[in-house]
């Protein structure tokens, strides 16, 4: 098992029990991804954590595999997804540089890209398994270019103590101008853009495999 594994096996129960932080961005998020997606799709989730974007979104398509580095945070998806009865989402152990082998008509990555270390690979991998045509929609926390929170500035100075100590895992703080130039590089145009919220804002990008 990889560091970054054990490091969500150990945080797995704790990050399930957690409040989302910031319900209003959280379900403008989805009500976002859901406008793109179709009853017919077959969607792959990279990092999908306990799973819980992927069981909201799993009435509005076919399947879903949701993957993840955590066999702890996996298993709390497969827990849920039973109890609600959810049949049409599969979870699967999978680094998101190297998804399941197959074809998707989406691929999605929330609160992901900033904390993989090769990002180029993750996203050339995510273009290879989506068919032609396919959306990758994602949402991911940049670097605040102006009116950054005091929270902002604490954890930058904290990480890299918490991550000496294996309390944190890798996190880049990547300009939003970057994010979108990494895509553009891997093959996708994008065709929707966003920032929010207001501080501290995660990117949101849906883009196309060209």
């Amino acid at each position: 098992m990889t560091t970054t594994a054990k490091f969500w096996d150990g945080v797995a129960e704790k990050y399930a029990r957690s409040p989302i932080k910031d319900m209003a961005s959280y379900e403008h998020t989805l009500e976002r991804t859901a406008s793109y997606l179709k009853k017919t799709d077959d969607v792959l989730e990279l990092g999908c954590g306990t799973g819980m974007t992927a069981l909201k979104l799993s009435g509005y398509v076919g399947s879903i595999t949701a993957t993840d580095v955590s066999p702890g945070m996996l298993a709390v998806g497969r827990r849920n997804a039973a109890s609600q009865s959810i049949e049409n989402v599969t979870f699967a152990e999978a680094d998101a540089n190297r998804p399941p082998e197959g074809s998707f008509d989406a691929a999605l990555a929330f609160n992901l890209l900033h904390l993989v270390e090769d990002l180029d690979l993750t996203l050339s991998r995510v273009h290879s398994v989506l068919r032609p045509g396919g959306l990758f929609i994602s949402k991911t926390f940049c670097r605040p270019s102006s009116g950054a929170s005091l929270k902002y500035y604490a954890v930058r100075l904290a990480l890299p103590i918490m991550q000496f100590f294996g309390k944190a895992p890798f996190v880049r703080f990547l300009p939003e101008a970057d994010l979108d130039a990494a895509l553009e590089r891997a093959g996708f145009s994008i065709i929707e853009s966003d920032s929010f919220p207001l501080r501290d804002a995660r990117r949101f990008l849906v883009a196309r495999k060209m």
